[in-house]
């Protein structure tokens, strides 16, 4: 007879193929049908025994988000989505130790070649393209700037 998997067997789960973050956690348990205070206390042990930790979770996050690449900036908007505090999330940015203008470049290049281009309507879809993957202004002018190497 099957007897359908605890609160805590279903967050295991989750936990078992990747990190989650606890809003994360919170929202699938929810979907699967448990009660808040089954999840509130499933949750709670999580966080206890250090199977589920915010910090962890950001770190993880921001060096899988930088192999894309992606900006700063994105990286931080979609770990607040996923409810990530601001305050955790630019501690985790900011130790990465990840340069973000060579990630601009690198990505500029991957996708429309090392070559500079005197287009307008071309730069401006490259500065868009840049500015969607989060980079700011100055690391999107640094990945378009000519190259200084000669």
């Amino acid at each position: 007879m099957y007897t359908s998997p605890s609160t805590m067997d279903h967050a295991l789960i989750l936990l078992g193929g990747r990190e989650h973050a606890v809003k994360e956690i919170q929202s699938k348990l929810k979907q699967r049908g448990h009660s808040a205070e089954d999840i509130s206390t499933t949750i709670q042990s999580l966080i206890e025994m250090n199977y589920l930790n915010d910090q962890r979770f950001a770190e993880m996050f921001v060096r899988s988000r930088i192999n894309k690449p992606l900006g700063a900036l994105r990286i931080k908007q979609e770990l607040m989505r996923k409810g990530i505090k601001e305050a955790l999330a630019n501690q985790a940015i900011q130790d990465c130790d990840a340069d973000w203008f060579e990630l601009a470049k690198e990505l500029k290049e991957r996708k429309f070649g090392d070559g500079q281009t005197k287009d307008f309507k071309e730069k401006a879809k490259q500065m868009r393209y840049l500015q969607y993957r989060g980079f700011n202004f100055d690391q999107i002018n640094y990945a378009l700037a000519p190259n200084s190497d000669a």
